[in-house]
């Protein structure tokens, strides 16, 4: 059995959907042609790679806090999508627990696209998320971690770190932000996404740039803690990206079978609550 053959969960990916879900007037970045990307392409190109389930990402592009395209997918997959939104800090816990009923298992925090400033004022709505069991799903680039370690070590929250921290491959594996970030292993709340390879590796050589980082994650933090995705349909990337090209990634970084289905299965079927 190959990796297109053995079930799979996507647990970062992204919908766009212009035409029936118009884009929010704040949202920093507005995805077009071959970045539309909508609910019927996504499941066509999950039927076409085996893919069974998807963890579906709020986009802060297109969307900023118009969470409506991704809850009309969660609706329409009938059990087969999650999603993590976009909300505003003050968010009430009733309207996060309305989100949650819909399957929104957390919320995205982006402060590698708004700095980390964005964190300062959530410490209360990452209260209202550990008290419903939600996920803080965290990007962070380059050391930008070190500023973010103490607060996410405080708090009760479940975090998901994405796209392996973006670490700046130029500074190797003891940089400080990836130290901090496999220091978060040991609280226990603190899962990874093995994704995103594209936007911290050359794409030419997304193997040999990404390996150390990919191993050294899985050997910090276990495969219970570790989910992969494939940050689906690639917004604002300089060269063309393909699904199947980043499966076969997948299966070169995880050669062990039973280790990559614990990761791409096990292991976000649990999380995330996958029946």
């Amino acid at each position: 059995m190959n990796i297109f053959d053995e079930p799979k969960i996507d647990c970062h990916n992204h919908l766009f959907d212009p035409a029936r879900f118009p884009y929010h007037p704040a949202a920093p970045y507005a995805p077009s042609g071959q970045e539309v990307a909508t609910l019927e392409q996504f499941s066509q190109l999950m039927d076409a790679y085996g893919v069974r389930h998807a963890l579906l990402v709020g986009p802060n592009s297109g969307y900023h806090t118009d969470n409506r395209c991704l809850l009309h997918a969660l609706a329409a997959g009938q059990g087969r999508l999650r999603g993590v939104a976009v909300v505003e800090p003050d968010i009430g816990i009733d309207q996060l627990a309305a989100l949650k009923e819909q399957g929104v298992v957390g919320v995205a925090f982006n402060p590698a696209l708004y700095g980390v400033q964005v964190m300062q004022g959530a410490q209360a709505c990452l209260g209202k998320l550990a008290e419903l069991g939600m996920f803080a799903q965290v990007q962070v680039c380059e050391d930008q971690l070190l500023n973010l370690q103490g607060l996410l070590e405080r708090n009760p929250v479940r975090v998901l770190i994405d796209h392996c921290g973006r670490p700046d491959v130029r500074a190797g594996l003891q940089q400080s932000g990836f130290q901090a970030l496999l220091k978060l292993a040991s609280c226990g709340r603190v899962s990874v996404k093995l994704s995103g390879m594209q936007k911290f590796a050359a794409s030419e050589d997304l193997l040999g740039q990404s390996r150390a980082y990919v191993h050294a994650l899985i050997a910090a933090f276990g495969p219970d803690a570790c989910v992969w995705g494939s940050d689906w349909p690639f917004i604002r990337q300089r060269l063309r990206v393909d699904y199947g090209p980043l499966l076969k990634l997948a299966e070169q970084l995880m050669p062990d079978l039973q280790l990559r289905r614990k990761i791409m299965w096990d292991t976000p079927r649990r999380l995330f609550g996958f029946t």
